[in-house]
């Protein structure tokens, strides 16, 4: 019962986008004022509204379900457990742990055993998880089509990852509609002008306003980015991430007439097919081998009738994929543990590099989508689009799915594809954090903020901190559309200046903007303030550090995964505060943008208000709050203890107890770095101890390689663009030179056989037709002058005749 209330509740808030999408489009467009009328907008707002009342209120009833908030409550467990956690951290910093104190007290590993737990609601307490109860739910809500053993379906998967996503996106995407309402409503005209596009006569130009368009296409990524949340199987998580990928195009390419605008759309939807070819790579290997695309198992009257794919890869005691001895291939399992068997009677397994070739292949989706190296360059571009837009898509959305989608698919990572995870997410979140250091563009900053953000979450993922990286993902979500709003709300009161070099002293002028975006600054620069009242981005980034470096403790050749991202947290701290300094605090730069500026209208501001207290306060308590116990309640099940090095030289990956001991000093080192990047700030930009512009004269060389992206899309012209562009040219030669050559001169000559048929059929056959015609006609003519209508002169010529045909009868027949 309360699996498909569930259900239902989220299909609803599902479904509800796309009911605002059907209608903007369809009946908005044919009202005669729909260009002036805001009615589209309150009808997104209004579906994507409910859609959170709906999540939320499937929020209430899992966490009920789930006996989540009483005294006897599962997050109540966990959470004496982790304070147990962090009681022994703090006296054991080598990790060592009173193995007998803690089986006593510490959770089992059953208490996260979760993970595979079906539609079947008889399962309660079936894993001894103590006081929770069924938090999974999983099953099919419409067949579409079956080949052989193929069924493509669009399922649900339900659990705390699910249900959390939900409740964020839905939130967020309406403080975004909202505020897009006031940011948008330049295109509520009849005739908008474009002053950055250039007609040919010097003017600029005029097009209709895209008003209602807009929020229609909005609607649209809302419900693809919800349907991937919801998604039970990876094809039909497969067919929304590309749906949001075709939102995101038209999004970005809002501006379509700007070259710039329809250059950035199309570069993201390339770069992002790249990623796209990896993962039908990953889809193809899974389907093969496992032969299914479902997460959760299929049951048909409470009994298991097909595997998910989460059951089917069994781990044993140490945390290790369940291997065949002989052979060394992956077992494929049911959800007990037992080895299935295919129509031989043989053990079914897949090999161990293929497996590794499936994760390699999701992840390379996830790449693509969440921009990480080495395909992190179509994201600052996408600055095109509406603020609006970016703070969708940077925040809550789009790049979102890259790291959920990973976090999603966790169980089937092998220790290598984690580790590869892990060093993607260090070279992103390093060089991304370089480059803002330069940027000037306020909606840059925050573009290369939000990749190397996203690289602290792969990262978290990668070094075993499932729920690290996953919590990041929720403050994140939070801050960078806070700051995004603000940014959006800077631009709208400079009139659309977006260079931090001509604002500063903003403070004055909008103090609800500029103290808005303070919190967000804080929040993602991980301030700690007393009482518990840190800033999400403390808890989060704390977290993942101290991820990284139980996973280094563990695996020492490793030790930048844990180097990097500590001086990366100074880096974030430093460009943050500089943009914030640059354009609310000091003296104005341009007087005429300062003159001008104003504060944005109570529709902009109030979603500002309203994220405001969630990127500050959304991870109270941090791995003891709420939030991440409610998110990790269905963690993967092999994460409390970790897993040991299968051979020698291998990878171990870190358990929660090996965290938690060193949880304290990852802690105080990303402070202590975080401070020194906000007092480096403050003296450059605030006191202005340092001349500025003397310092970039200076470090030039350095400055140039930042400011021109570390030259990653000179190299990506060089590789790719260029000789892309030298094949076309060489391809367009071939087609001019040679197929235009042989075309045109069988079109010539067909021309020239077409003028000798004219002339043999105009003068030959026409003219004999012509002639035999004329002769006939002259000689019928000749004979008019013996047809005189004279009976005297027709008797004469038949006498005349008849006499000269006796004459030849008696001359031929004498006798």
């Amino acid at each position: 019962m309360v699996g498909e209330t569930l259900k239902y509740l989220l299909m609803t808030a599902w479904l509800l986008p796309l009911l605002g999408f059907a209608v903007e489009i369809f009946l908005g467009y044919k009202k005669n004022d729909a260009r002036r009328s805001k009615l589209g907008a309150w009808i997104a707002v209004g579906c994507i509204g409910t859609g959170f009342v709906c999540s939320a209120a499937a929020l209430v009833i899992w966490s009920n379900a789930s006996n989540a908030w009483g005294e006897d409550g599962w997050i109540t467990q966990q959470k004496n457990a982790a304070h147990h956690d962090g009681h022994d951290g703090d006296h054991d910093a080598d990790g060592a742990h009173d193995d007998e104190h803690h089986s006593s007290t510490s959770p089992s590993r059953a208490d996260f055993l979760l993970a595979s737990v079906t539609a079947d609601e008889h399962g309660e307490d079936e894993h001894g998880s103590g006081g929770k109860g069924q938090t999974v739910y999983s099953g099919t809500i419409y067949t579409l089509a079956t080949f052989g053993s193929l069924t493509l379906s669009i399922d649900y998967y339900i659990d705390s990852l699910t249900i959390v996503m939900f409740a964020m996106v839905t939130l967020i995407a309406t403080c975004i509609h909202l505020f897009a309402m006031g940011y948008m409503s330049d295109e509520l005209t009849e005739q908008y002008v474009d002053h950055h596009v250039h007609m040919s006569d010097g003017s600029h130009l005029h097009r209709p306003g895209r008003f209602y368009r807009f929020f229609a296409f909005l609607s649209l990524f809302c419900f693809s980015m919800l349907g991937l949340v919801l998604a039970g199987n990876i094809f039909q998580v497969f067919i929304f991430w590309e749906l949001v990928g075709i939102c995101s195009f038209l999004l970005i390419g809002f501006y379509t007439e700007r070259k710039s605008a329809s250059n950035a759309a199309n570069k993201a939807f390339i770069m992002n097919r790249v990623g796209d070819f990896g993962f039908l790579i990953g889809l193809m290997v899974l389907w093969t081998f496992f032969g299914t695309f479902r997460f959760g198992d299929t049951t048909v009257e409470g009994e298991v009738a097909e595997q998910g794919l989460f059951s089917m890869v069994h781990r044993d005691d140490t945390g290790n994929l369940m291997q065949d001895d002989i052979t060394g291939e992956i077992l494929i399992t049911d959800n007990h543990g037992h080895t299935l068997q295919d129509e031989q009677g043989q053990s079914r397994t897949i090999p161990y590099f293929l497996l590794v070739v499936a994760g390699l292949g999701v992840f390379a989706g996830c790449v693509g989508k969440s921009a990480q190296f080495p395909l992190q360059t179509w994201l600052p571009d996408a600055m095109e689009g509406p603020t609006p837009v970016s703070a969708l898509v940077h925040s809550a959305t789009m790049v979102a799915a890259g790291v959920y989608l990973t976090g999603r698919f966790f169980p089937m990572f092998t220790q290598e594809v984690l580790l590869v995870i892990a060093y993607t997410g260090c070279i992103t979140l390093f060089v991304a954090a370089t480059i803002a250091v330069v940027a000037t563009d306020i909606k840059k900053v925050l573009a290369y903020s939000t990749i190397s953000q996203l690289g602290y979450m792969m990262l978290g993922l990668g070094v075993f901190g499932w729920g690290a990286g996953l919590l990041h993902l929720i403050t994140h979500a939070f801050f960078k559309s806070l700051m995004f709003l603000c940014s959006g709300s800077v631009i709208h009161g400079c009139h659309h200046e977006q260079e931090m070099p001509k604002m500063g002293g903003l403070l004055k002028k909008m103090p609800i903007t500029a103290i808005t975006m303070l919190i967000g600054v804080l929040a993602i620069a991980g301030f700690w303030l007393p009482f518990g009242l840190q800033f999400s981005g403390y808890h989060s980034k704390d977290a993942i550090v101290a991820s990284a470096l139980a996973f280094t403790k563990a695996n020492p050749a490793h030790f930048l995964l844990f180097f990097m991202p500590l001086i990366t947290a100074g880096i974030t701290a430093f460009y943050m505060f500089r943009l914030w300094f640059m354009t609310f605090w000091g003296k104005p730069r341009d007087q005429h943008v300062y003159d001008h500026a104003h504060e944005s209208p109570w529709i902009m501001t109030v979603p500002l208000l309203i994220l405001a207290p969630f990127a500050w306060l959304c991870a109270y308590g941090g791995e003891s709050g709420n939030l991440y116990l409610m998110l990790t309640g269905d963690a993967p099940t092999h994460l409390h203890d970790g897993v040991v090095a299968a051979t020698a030289g291998g990878l171990t990956m870190p358990s929660h107890e090996a965290i938690h001991a060193v949880h304290g000093t990852a802690g105080l080192w990303a402070l202590v770095s975080a401070s020194a990047g906000i007092l480096i700030a403050a003296l450059l930009y605030a006191c202005n101890v340092v001349n500025l512009d003397d310092m970039k004269r200076n470090l030039s060389g350095v400055h140039g390689f930042l400011s021109n992206k570390w030259h990653f899309d000179d190299l990506y012209d060089a590789l790719f663009v260029n000789p892309a562009h030298k094949v076309g040219a060489f391809c367009a030669w071939i087609d001019k030179a040679i197929f235009d050559a042989i075309l045109h001169s069988l079109a010539k000559l067909t021309v020239l056989i077409s003028k000798w048929d004219r002339m043999f059929d105009e003068n030959v056959i026409d003219g004999f037709v012509n002639l035999m015609a004329s002769a006939t006609h002259s000689f019928g003519t000749s004979l008019k002058h013996v047809q005189t209508g004279r009976l005297r002169q027709y008797v004469m010529f038949i006498v005349l005749g008849v006499v000269a045909l006796f004459a030849v009868l008696f001359t031929t027949f004498p006798n």
